[in-house]
């Protein structure tokens, strides 16, 4: 019996045994009179039952049905019935309803619970010979390997070469051939790499390999390639094996060993050493994407940090490792975005950009395209592009092959729309492709799939939700930063756990989207800048010319124009948080905690660096919304002596020197999101020695250990966020102890996890895996990519056009 139906008959024995405390339970939820109820409604609710109220002498709390109830992440009632959604462990649902009168309990299809929540949602009776699409990915993967256990999700690449490695080398000769074939593919610029045509079977290339090792072994270790060709070249090698006698000794042995006897573990150290990485293109549509004057404005933010560091970092780990491969290639790495004319006094209308720390790196900005052929001029949100994109990828797609001479190794796709351009070209050109979704829509906004209709002139997330259904199906592979942006915790869903059943009532319903158990799914987490992030005891690299700027913009310059407030008494440590001005970065949240904590605002200052103080620099609507709630929070709490606002966007360098600013003076960090996918800010205060207090809800819940390198506030709960924040500056005031010990565990956590260099190594790594795997087997999933051209063909675009008239 599976574990889904066993909780399923453990609730209906008890039901069935225990009927008057069944219906006490069940009356006390449905009393509130709501069609639908959130986990934290039903967990409410259920902690608002007396506590004497017992069953056979058990609290009602520890009985089977409360603890059920408990597992529930959604509840509607639909008349006599009421419906459950339990997520009985993490990636694993049932869906169940009772009935209320009779007190029958029934397990019931993920179809028919979401036709419930539509007829809910849309206020409608059964309607007879009502038809709804219906996505379901789940035939296309039935056969394929997936993962079972919720400790392996995030681990795709380590099971997937498990599991394929036993059935290619199988001792039928197969595995072999295909190395085989894999290897004698490899060209750059027409010249090849590894094997010639001297080698045509797996017997041959055997005696090949024992024989250049017999000749590698009598020559010194530092023997260079180009010294040893003329000896390997007639066995039927080329270049591309290792710079030197030792690296080719050993890329080669680790070949002869696979063929003998392979081993997943080894078959990834030998993959991850073939030259096949040459270019790679990065996308990234939407925002104002540059390398200054850019950060804080509408939908340009972590996003853009995170692709410029990830193109140093991965520049670097691929000239390392051509160099090893005795290669004397220049890498290029494209980051295409859009080219906006009216630049607003940003780089945004070059066309090419070389990006700084570089070799070769270079920014690609191609414009979008009316429909009519002109170019469109201005920003447009990342809400309002989808109608530009189809026509933005065949554009890129010119531009890319111009730029590089041939089509690219490798493309990354970032966010929703950079996702779907990279599923479009990549599947013109062939070319593995990776997805970076930094963040999803759909758990950051209440019942967005439910409700998308009342929204979706606003923020479209019917075209939204179907382009990412799309692109997360498509991708070989993706790479999340955290285990909860996949999957969540045992008490919260994942961003991509909840792309698995949801409904878009009137539109359609996905009863099998995203399986979190695919093995394309990987965590490979960023890391922060370690020439900017570091941190203060590091004073030959700090900044000692930006101190006195950062003194007079935190305590002496007078407010006005991008600042409000001034401190009546600056000897206080600092309490600082820096992110945009929206509600889901919530620093409209943080500014009222602080407003209603005596006890905080007597143990500290606040320092807010978001949006504008002037709304009317603001061109997004939900930023000037949050700025006027800012300037309200500050008149209602009368914060102008504790609060300094500054409504400005720093540079990198001043940033992370006013970061040391702040721990000089044994401050501390805090990032107050509802959801966080990541939280680079927070890597980047832990990586100067900051103490950080961070959401819950999302991925500062691995980042940091709480009460160890940082601490875990709850957004829904801003007392207890405060109370906490206020006690740790006490500690610190009683016993300076408390600061350092903080201090030190955040570096020595961010070191052992979170570093660029761990990043690009293990990304660079992930694509050579998941290329062979797609050139030896079915990985491409050709049904599944038939389903999807239909999904964009028949769904997505008319979507679009209804949009763009």
């Amino acid at each position: 019996m599976s574990i889904q139906n066993g909780v399923v008959e453990d609730l209906k024995a008890f039901v069935e045994e225990h009927r008057p405390a069944t219906h006490m339970v069940l009356h006390h939820i449905t009393s509130l009179d709501r069609r639908f109820m959130l986990r934290s409604d039903l967990l409410d609710a259920l902690r608002s039952i007396p506590e004497e109220d017992t069953q056979d002498g058990i609290p009602m709390q520890d009985t089977v049905l409360v603890k059920t109830l408990e597992k529930a992440q959604e509840a509607a009632r639909d008349g006599d019935w009421f419906y459950l959604s339990l997520r009985v462990r993490i990636a694993r649902w049932a869906y169940v309803r009772i009935h209320l009168d009779t007190l029958d309990v029934e397990e019931v299809s993920t179809d028919t619970y979401l036709q419930c929540m539509e007829k809910l949602a849309l206020g409608t009776g059964p309607v007879e010979n009502d038809w709804t699409l219906e996505i379901d990915f789940e035939p296309f993967t039935r056969e394929f390997f997936k993962m079972r256990e919720s400790r392996s999700i995030g681990s795709g690449v380590e099971f997937l070469n498990r599991r394929l490695s036993s059935l290619l080398f199988d001792g039928h000769g197969d595995g072999d051939r295909k190395l085989l074939e894999f290897l004698r593919v490899h060209r750059y610029l027409g010249q090849q790499l590894m094997l010639n045509d001297r080698i045509s079977d797996v017997a041959g290339l055997r005696d090949a390999l024992r024989r250049a090792l017999e000749i590698l072994s009598r020559e010194e270790p530092e023997t260079e390639w180009t010294d040893l060709a003329v000896k390997l070249h007639p066995l039927g090698f080329e270049v591309g094996w290792g710079r030197n006698a030792e690296l080719i000794a050993e890329m080669m042995q680790n070949l002869l060993d696979i063929l003998e006897a392979p081993s997943p573990r080894m078959l990834e150290q030998f993959l991850a050493s073939v030259p096949m990485m040459f270019s790679v293109v990065i996308l990234s549509p939407h925002g104002w994407f540059g390398q200054a004057n850019v950060l804080g404005r509408p939908d340009t933010g972590g996003q853009i940090v995170y692709i410029l560091d990830q193109v140093r970092a991965l520049e670097r780990e691929m000239r390392d490792r051509l160099a090893r491969q005795g290669l004397d290639i220049e890498p290029r790495i494209v980051v295409v975005t859009r080219l906006i004319p009216e630049a607003d006094g940003t780089s945004s209308d070059q066309r090419l950009e070389p990006i700084v720390g570089t070799h070769s790196a270079t920014i690609l900005r191609v414009p979008f395209h009316n429909a009519d052929g002109t170019v469109h001029p201005h920003w447009i949100s990342r809400f309002e592009i989808w109608p530009y994109l189809e026509r933005f990828s065949f554009d890129v797609e010119r531009e890319v092959l111009a730029e590089l001479n041939s089509r690219p190794d490798l493309i990354i796709g970032n966010y929703s729309d950079g996702n779907l351009v990279a599923t479009l070209l990549s599947q013109r050109l062939k070319v593995t492709q990776c997805n970076i979704a930094h963040a999803l829509e759909k758990t950051k906004y209440l019942y967005s799939d439910l409700f998308w209709h009342e929204n979706d002139d606003h923020y479209h997330f019917s075209c939204q939700f179907t382009a990412d259904i799309i692109a997360m199906n498509a991708a070989d592979f993706i790479i999340t930063s955290s285990f909860q942006e996949i999957a969540g915790t045992p008490d919260s869903v994942g961003q991509y756990e909840s792309h698995g059943a949801f409904t878009m009532p009137g539109l359609y319903r996905v009863v099998h989207g995203v399986d979190v158990f695919d093995p394309k799914f990987n965590i490979v987490s960023p890391g922060a800048d370690s020439n900017v992030y570091f941190p203060p005891s590091d004073t030959d690299r700090r900044l000692p010319h930006l101190e006195s700027e950062i003194e007079e913009l935190v305590f002496t310059r007078d407010p006005g124009g991008d600042i409000r407030g001034k401190f009546a008494h600056p000897d206080k440590p600092l309490l600082f948080s820096m992110a945009r001005m929206d509600r889901i970065k919530n620093i409209t949240g943080l500014a009222r905690w602080f407003g209603e904590s005596e006890k905080l605002r007597e143990e500290c200052n606040l320092v807010l660096v978001s949006g504008h103080v002037d709304p009317a620099k603001s061109g997004d609507q939900e930023e000037g919304e949050q700025i006027h709630e800012m300037h309200r929070i500050m008149d209602e709490y009368g914060l102008n002596d504790q609060v300094r606002w500054l409504g400005m966007h720093l540079e990198k360098q001043f940033s992370g020197e006013l970061y040391r600013f702040v721990a000089d003076r044994k401050g501390a960090f805090v990032q107050p999101a509802l959801f966080e996918a990541f939280g680079l800010t927070v890597i980047e205060a832990m990586s100067t020695g900051l103490p950080t207090f961070a959401t819950c809800f999302g991925g500062p819940l691995e980042i940091i250990v709480d009460g160890k390198s940082g601490f875990h506030i709850n957004p829904n709960h801003g007392d207890e966020a405060a109370e906490k924040m206020a006690s740790f500056f006490a500690a610190c005031k009683k016993d300076p102890s408390r600061w350092t010990t903080i201090s030190d565990q955040a570096l020595k956590r961010v070191e052992e996890r979170y570093t660029w260099s761990r990043y690009a190594e293990r990304l660079m790594t992930l694509s050579r895996i998941y290329g062979f795997w797609r050139y030896v087997t079915d990985l491409e999933r050709v049904e599944t990519r038939r389903y999807l051209e239909m999904l964009y063909g028949l769904q997505l675009r008319p979507l679009v056009e209804k949009m763009a008239s």
